[in-house]
């Protein structure tokens, strides 16, 4: 049995620790969790009958967790992930593993210096419609690749950003590119490949926040097939979709639904005859409101764990949709297209 603790209470936590705390990941069990605000993890503690700690490095040494879940703000990361990393113990960190590419390789250089397997939560890899187009990918039946395309169209009102000061600012979240529209940039780049350059536009619309809640990316792979992305919290009075559409010469896929969790369109020339049940199995994912591969997510760090099997996001995988969107970043703050791979000059994210 694998302990997790977490470091950090806010908002996403409630999700981690519902998973951890209720025993509904085998070989998993919640062992502590940490804030620096005593009443977030005071709530968490007690639903769940485990220590709380203010402090991450006394729960570190006094409860001995197999893993630590980071889940602090995002331009936190990589300074708890790098001090956590001596205690040798593995770890799991929320998207966006960090803010800038130099925090990236830095945790990436701490974690293997110190032998330790870093996890980046990309649990929208796992949802079964998304697992299913991957699985049409590697068997080749798009053929030439042509067009893919993420819309993320959610609503974040003032009172979202509101709830902390750290939402919305360039120093330790970013925008909505950055948060609410990661998991989709990282699922288009993991289904069209490599990104040859990118030329993005963004606004902030409708909230008072230092970063964007509304982008338009144009994407050229190095296939030679292109992409977009759209992206907002700007949609209202309430959200419409998340979604991933993938064009090829000799087919089509499109999921939807809130998270990238219901299936729109199977088709493809020729046919299969398992196609016919496509539409009914891989409709729809148990709901929740971060997403809908959570569960999926920890029994696969669970068993790449306890197997030492090779795990789907590690460090380097994370670090490669944060470079992509790093690229954006650059090139809405220069008006021009931008390269991959690049060396960030005016890009704003993580800056402090």
């Amino acid at each position: 049995m694998l302990k997790f603790a977490l470091v950090g209470c806010g908002r996403i936590s409630k999700r981690h620790s519902e998973l951890l705390g209720n025993g509904q990941i085998q070989g998993a069990t919640l062992a502590a969790v940490c804030d620096v605000v005593p009443a977030n993890a005071e709530a968490i503690a007690k639903t769940f009958g485990v220590p709380g700690y203010t402090d991450m490095h006394e729960m570190m040494r006094k409860e001995q967790p197999d893993v630590a879940v980071v889940l602090t703000e995002s331009g936190r990361h990589a300074e708890h992930v790098i001090a956590l990393a001596p205690y040798g113990r593995h770890l799991v960190v929320e998207k966006p593993m960090a803010l800038t590419l130099d925090d990236a390789d830095a945790m990436i250089k701490a974690c293997d210096r110190h032998g330790v397997r870093l996890f980046v939560v990309k649990q929208n890899r796992f949802n079964v419609p998304v697992l299913k187009l991957r699985e049409a990918l590697e068997a080749g039946r798009f053929g030439r690749m042509v067009l893919g395309t993420v819309r993320v169209r959610w609503c974040r009102r003032q009172e979202y950003y509101d709830q902390d000061p750290w939402r919305g600012t360039w120093a330790l979240d970013g925008g909505v590119l950055t948060n609410q529209a990661s998991h989709h940039v990282d699922l288009l780049e993991w289904m069209m490949g490599d990104v040859e350059s990118v030329f993005a536009k963004s606004m902030t619309a409708l909230v008072d926040i230092e970063a964007e809640d509304t982008a338009v990316v144009l994407l050229k792979f190095r296939s030679g097939a292109l992409g977009l992305i759209e992206a907002t919290t700007a949609t209202r009075p309430k959200d419409i979709e998340g979604s991933i559409s993938i064009l090829g010469e000799h087919g089509t896929v499109e999921i939807g639904g809130f998270a990238v969790n219901e299936m729109k369109v199977w088709q493809f020339e020729p046919g299969l005859p398992a196609d016919d049940e496509v539409m009914r199995r891989y409709s729809v994912n148990p709901p929740s409101v971060y997403g809908f591969g959570h569960q999926a997510y920890y029994e696969h760090v669970v068993d790449c764990i306890t197997n030492d099997r090779h795990h789907l996001v590690d460090g380097l995988e994370g670090r490669r949709s944060l470079e992509l969107i790093s690229a954006i970043y650059e090139s809405v703050e220069t008006g021009r297209e931008v390269n991959l791979r690049f060396v960030p000059n005016l890009c704003r994210l993580g800056q402090r």
